[in-house]
């Protein structure tokens, strides 16, 4: 939607016109990218859930243990693994105890929203690979 809002635009090197690309696109509109709004929400719904009495039962599945083993290759990230990085990227170490504060939990989520911490760290993780 954006892409054809902002149009295309005039490249003087190639002299020629082109489309924006995404990264373009998203510095240009200052909106999060799906996967920092991805990232936010899975830290949002883990505040929540930890919140929660330990008999509910969202709470209950997310400790669950199912006891099987992991298939063989390589092993694909677990939701909770995807969580604790997320965690430590926004809220640095010993983010597990400012869960349980549910003003303090909305207001660094909502920091790192507007500072757009999880972009600046996936940029570098992009850098390093």
């Amino acid at each position: 939607m954006y892409r054809r809002i902002l149009g295309p635009v005039y490249d003087n090197e190639k002299e020629n016109w082109r489309l924006l690309t995404n990264k373009e696109i998203c510095a240009s509109v200052k909106k999060p990218t799906m996967i920092e709004t991805i990232r936010l929400n899975r830290l949002h719904w883990f505040g929540h859930v930890q919140r929660m009495e330990e008999n509910r039962i969202p709470k209950r599945v997310l400790y669950t243990s199912l006891g099987t083993t992991r298939s063989r290759g390589r092993l694909r990230n677990r939701w909770q693994e995807e969580v604790r990085e997320d965690g430590r990227i926004v809220c640095g170490e010993g983010w597990q105890e400012k869960v349980h504060n549910r003003e303090e939990w909305k207001k660094l989520l909502r920091t790192a929203r507007n500072c757009r911490i999880l972009h600046t760290s996936m940029e570098l993780m992009n850098k390093c690979v």
